[in-house]
């Protein structure tokens, strides 16, 4: 584990489009009161690819504080308290491992990670036993099931007693802790977690919701992360021309380089980390900033607001500790 003395590096991200409006009345209005931001779990799946580690990337509508393109996930809804089977570690052992004190909250994350990539991709980390998952999640059963859910008619817990399985939990690993900016309207307190694709399960898109969704190799995107290829490709008013930071939140930014790094699968899952929380801070930057530089700051003219990010000097392309 890296020592939490080491200092920390400070980054910094142009907003998303949708953003600068808050962002602009936060200012002008002066600070107040932050609105209370709404738990939330994301899950970063993974598959080694012939260029590098892949992951799944989805498009969300403008004001999802995952951004318009993310991971798959969302907010921790009632229902999560609902009792499943559960294979894996204990809820107070994920607890432990997330750093939290609530146990309850912990299980909830974990139950809305499984259940939101359920929903949104169709790969469900269940099985009927803690040695095998369920043989694939395609068709038009599984799809209504999904649909289901997802409009609250079913629950997930409900899904899972008729099917016979039981959540993987085994199967995730915890990563990291995301908050939005105090200035945002809608906002997540959000924990990232991580596994691998299973064989056997393909990812589809949402029938009612889908728009773009797709595996993508992390390392082109991040090299590529200046051009206006990734939004030109998905083709939405709120995405064509724009770049990789504009179309994401910088939690997945960051997240999506140290996949980058990363000796693949293995070696990213198995990668000590310190859990920590981050939550940019909003800054001026007057009308123009810009840079020519090719690191991982480069903006484009624009906002004239930035967030900035205190991010601990580590990589996760150094060689990682397999357990």
């Amino acid at each position: 584990m890296q020592s939490s003395s080491r200092p920390a590096a400070q980054r910094l991200f142009p907003l998303l489009p949708d953003q600068v409006a808050a962002a602009q009345s936060w200012v002008d209005f002066g600070a107040r009161t932050p609105s209370k931001p709404r738990f939330a779990s994301s899950l970063v799946l993974l598959k080694d690819g012939p260029r590098g580690l892949e992951t799944y990337l989805g498009f969300r509508p403008g004001g999802s504080p995952l951004g318009v393109v993310a991971f798959p996930g969302g907010s921790i809804e009632p229902a999560d308290d609902d009792g499943v089977d559960w294979v894996g570690p204990s809820p107070s052992m994920w607890a432990k491992s997330m750093g939290m004190d609530d146990v309850g909250l912990a299980r909830r994350h974990v139950v809305a990670a499984i259940r939101e990539t359920f929903e949104e991709t169709g790969i469900l980390l269940a099985g009927p036993d803690a040695s095998s998952l369920v043989e694939g999640s395609q068709g038009p059963e599984w799809m209504s099931a999904r649909e289901a859910i997802a409009s609250q008619e079913k629950t997930f817990a409900e899904l899972l007693a008729k099917t016979g399985l039981g959540l993987r939990t085994d199967l995730l690993k915890p990563l990291v802790n995301w908050i939005s900016p105090d200035f945002a309207h809608r906002r997540f307190n959000t924990r990232y977690f991580a596994a691998a694709a299973p064989v056997n399960q393909k990812p589809s898109m949402l029938s009612s919701k889908g728009v773009w969704a797709r595996w993508a190799n992390a390392a082109e995107l991040v090299a590529g992360r200046g051009e206006r290829a990734l939004g030109d490709e998905i083709g939405q008013p709120n995405t064509a021309g724009l770049t990789l930071p504009e179309l994401t939140v910088p939690g997945c930014e960051i997240i999506l380089e140290k996949i980058a790094a990363a000796r693949g699968c293995i070696a990213y899952l198995n990668h000590a980390r310190q859990m920590k929380a981050y939550q940019p801070r909003l800054v001026q930057a007057g009308a123009d900033v810009s840079s020519d530089d090719a690191g991982a700051d480069k903006l484009r003219t624009g906002p004239q607001f930035l967030l900035e990010v205190d991010v601990a000097p580590q990589s996760e392309g150094a060689p990682c500790r397999e357990r």
